[in-house]
C-alpha cells in the first residue's frame, strides 16, 4: 500500500509538471492547478510531490526499489524531454513509440516490477512482470491518443484534439502520414505548425484519418500489446489475482474515456 502510494504520488507530480509544460488549461473536466495557482506554485508543488514520494519509498529500506523508483523518474522525464524537443514534427512510429514508452509504459512496468521485487519473485518472475506492465502500458497510451481524436469533449474533459494542437502526432495520424497524399499531409502540418485548426478542421482530419483506417490500426495495435501482456503472466499460476491481470488489459481496450 506505501508503494501503491508512491507511485500515485509521483504520477501526481507528473501530471502537474505536463500541465504546466502543455499550458494546459483543463484536467479531466475540471481546471488544471496551473491555471488555479499558477506556474511558479506548480513548479513547486510538482518538485514537493517528488520529494514526498521519495521520503515515503526510503521507510522501506529497500536499495532495489529506490534505485527503480530512481530509474522510473528519470526515464519519465527524459520522455517529457524527448517529446519537447519533438513538438511540431513528424516522428517515426519507432520514435513515437519510445516516447511513449518513457512517458507511460515504463510507469506500469515499474508499479508491477515493485509488486515482484517486495514478493520475493525471481529474476524471471520480476522480468514477466514487468513485460506485463509495459505492454498493457503501451496499450492504455495508444487507446488514450485515439480517444483524443475520437472522444467528444464531455467525454474527455479537456478539447478534442488537444495533441494535435499541442504539436503532437500519436499513432494514428502517424499511420495516416505514410498513406496520405501529399495534400492531407500539408493539411496536418498546419495545425502542428499553428498549434491550432485554423483553415483545417477537425472533421477533415478524421475524414483522411478514416480514409486510410488509421483509426483501426492504432486500436488493433493497442490489443496486440494487450494480447502481448496476458501472455507475459502465463506461467504464473490461476488465482484470483491473476484473473484481475488478466481483465485489465482487455478493459483498457474497450475503454471510452
Amino acid at each position: 500500500m506505501r508503494l501503491g502510494a508512491v507511485v500515485e504520488i509521483i504520477h501526481t507530480a507528473t501530471l502537474v509538471h505536463d500541465d504546466i509544460i502543455d499550458e494546459a488549461k483543463t484536467r479531466r473536466g475540471r481546471p488544471a492547478a496551473n491555471t488555479q495557482w499558477g506556474n511558479s506554485k506548480c513548479v513547486l508543488a510538482g518538485d514537493w510531490l517528488y520529494m514526498q514520494a521519495f521520503k515515503v519509498a526510503v521507510q522501506e529500506r529497500n536499495f532495489r526499489i529506490l534505485d527503480t523508483l530512481i530509474e522510473l523518474t528519470q526515464q519519465m522525464v527524459e520522455g517529457e524531454l524527448l517529446q519537447m524537443e519533438k513538438l511540431g514534427q513528424l516522428i517515426t512510429l519507432d520514435e513515437h513509440f519510445d516516447l511513449i514508452c518513457r512517458k507511460t509504459a515504463c510507469l506500469f512496468s515499474v508499479c508491477m516490477r515493485l509488486g515482484a521485487i517486495l514478493g520475493g519473485a525471481t529474476f524471471e518472475q520480476e522480468q514477466a512482470l514487468g513485460e506485463y506492465g509495459h505492454d498493457l502500458g503501451m496499450a492504455f497510451q495508444i487507446v488514450d491518443d485515439v480517444l483524443d481524436l475520437t472522444a467528444s469533449e464531455n467525454v474527455l474533459g479537456k478539447p478534442v484534439a488537444s495533441d494535435l494542437r499541442e504539436g503532437k502526432v500519436t499513432m494514428a495520424v502517424i499511420h495516416a502520414l505514410e498513406r496520405c497524399t501529399p495534400e492531407e499531409r500539408a493539411k496536418v502540418e498546419i495545425i502542428l505548425r499553428d498549434r491550432a485548426f485554423n483553415g483545417v478542421t477537425h472533421a477533415q482530419i478524421m475524414e483522411i484519418l478514416q480514409r486510410y483506417r488509421s483509426l483501426e490500426a492504432a486500436t488493433a495495435r493497442a490489443a496486440q500489446y494487450a494480447e502481448s501482456a496476458q501472455r507475459a503472466i502465463d506461467a504464473f499460476p490461476d488465482s484470483e489475482i491473476k484473473r484481475a491481470l488478466l481483465w485489465a488489459p482487455e478493459f483498457v481496450v474497450a475503454r471510452e474515456k
